[in-house]
């Protein structure tokens, strides 16, 4: 297994370092939202990248429609209503039992130094692995046409490396503070208007290597259509704040076509 200094920038982002995780930990507060760009080190970056373009044809492929809350229609509201208007998602995904286990991927999700950079930044006591065996690691793809739809997280945060950007669209887009899930407040003219295409958006511009970490549980987001012929590459590492916790057998056969690892003893 390589060293971690071999796969990030630790001269750039010290990752050990207690002020540098404050200054973290204050930007993801205030904003929702920590970019680092080039925290992935470019060889590393191209290891990855190269694993998904030799593993693309395992992806298993999915289309949906969903409303952005990703719960069942609500029969109090009508169909063109914001609480059921649906939008659509589409992408691939390899799942962690297809990643290597030299991959770069491995070695930083598995790394105790990480992990304890993450939790202190996302205020969390500890960061936990999934407990079944599809859902810690995953790559996604965007071919042409692709896109994630309008949305709110289920999670409190999401941590994400950006592998390969396509030649156009793709962009991260997102709007803060739209929700209050926690009290219930599901403030459906505000997310009306941001279907309606009438609330300025922003944007988080990600290069490839670049550490993203985002609250998503209440900033509702999504990203645009993938254009040209270049896959957009993602890397979603999950964590979960308490130990033993599965992805539910339902959202595993959504995602990922499947309820176990390749080989795995039913």
């Amino acid at each position: 297994m390589k060293p971690l200094n071999s796969i990030i920038d630790l001269s750039l982002y010290p990752i050990d370092d207690a002020d540098f995780r404050a200054e973290c930990r204050n930007t993801l507060a205030r904003s929702g939202a920590l970019v680092l760009p080039g925290f992935m080190k470019p060889e590393a970056v191209a290891q990855v990248k190269q694993e998904g373009l030799d593993k693309q044809h395992l992806a298993y492929y999915t289309a949906s429609r969903h409303n952005v809350y990703l719960a069942q229609p609500d029969p109090a509201f009508a169909e063109d209503h914001p609480r059921n208007l649906t939008v659509v998602s589409s992408k691939g995904c390899i799942t962690d039992d297809l990643i290597a286990a030299d991959s770069p991927l491995r070695t930083l999700y598995n790394a105790g130094r990480f992990r304890d950079f993450l939790a202190e930044v996302l205020e969390e006591e500890q960061l936990h692995e999934y407990a079944d065996s599809l859902s810690s690691i995953n790559l996604h793809y965007a071919a042409e046409g692709q896109e994630l739809g309008w949305h709110f997280d289920n999670s409190s945060f999401a941590t994400t490396l950006l592998i390969q950007k396509p030649a156009g669209g793709g962009v991260f887009e997102y709007v803060e503070n739209m929700r209050d899930a926690d009290r219930g407040e599901m403030n459906y003219e505000g997310v009306g208007r941001v279907l309606g295409g009438k609330v300025e958006v922003k944007q988080l511009s990600m290069e490839p290597g670049a550490l993203v970490l985002f609250r998503g549980r209440n900033a509702i987001h999504r990203v645009t259509p993938t254009q040209g012929d270049v896959t957009r590459m993602l890397v979603v590492l999950a964590y979960n704040n308490r130990p033993g916790v599965a992805l539910s057998e339902t959202a595993r056969m959504t995602f990922y076509g499947r309820l176990q690892a390749v080989g795995e003893p039913g």
